[in-house]
């Protein structure tokens, strides 16, 4: 009887070695995934070009990520991937909401060229009028939040007033902020 004791001891002791080897390792395949890196969304304020990666800087330099479809010096980052209609227009804007950019469509759906618009502030450069009254460029700015689906009017071709969809992102760099404004036509203009 003595000498069953012990292996009866020895195999429970095993299994138990065994168990503990199945939830360490199980424990290391949960920190090895938790530990990867996470995959950023990004979009080109130029051109509209989406794109991901794992780091938000250029490899291990400091300067930001640039736009590898047109060279545009940097990239938004999104908080979910974003898909953009063909025809939308893209603003870039500084922390203050004035244009640094006019990218894809812009020309098309204001009539404005980018050297006119670069300085003034998107609202006034635009003539945007959110249909619920809000100001979701200051909203965007102030808060730091995204605002997506709101209807607006835009200052269009001549004095007429084109109607579209706005999407508004800020900046999420820590550094200097900034907003980009994507609006997307809808198919009806007014004369005002």
């Amino acid at each position: 009887m003595t000498s069953r004791l012990p292996m009866c001891i020895e195999q429970q002791t095993g299994r138990r070695v065994a168990a503990v080897g199945r939830l360490l390792a199980l424990d290391e395949v949960r920190l090895s995934s938790a530990s990867m890196s996470h995959e950023h969304y990004f979009i080109c304020p130029h051109c509209g070009n989406r794109s991901m990666g794992t780091d938000r800087n250029a490899g291990f330099r400091r300067e930001a990520r640039g736009c590898e479809h047109c060279g545009f010096a940097y990239l938004f980052e999104l908080l979910d991937d974003y898909y953009p209609a063909p025809n939308a227009a893209f603003f870039a804007c500084d922390a203050d909401g004035r244009i640094v950019d006019c990218g894809r469509g812009s020309f098309e759906l204001t009539g404005i060229k980018t050297e006119q618009a670069i300085g003034q502030h998107v609202s006034e450069a635009l003539g945007l009028r959110f249909d619920d009254g809000t100001d979701h460029v200051g909203t965007v700015l102030e808060w730091e939040v995204r605002v997506q689906g709101k209807p607006v009017q835009v200052r269009s071709h001549g004095n007429g007033a084109a109607h579209a969809v706005a999407d508004l992102f800020p900046a999420y760099d820590d550094e200097e902020g900034g907003l980009l404004v994507v609006l997307t036509p809808t198919n009806h203009h007014s004369a005002e």
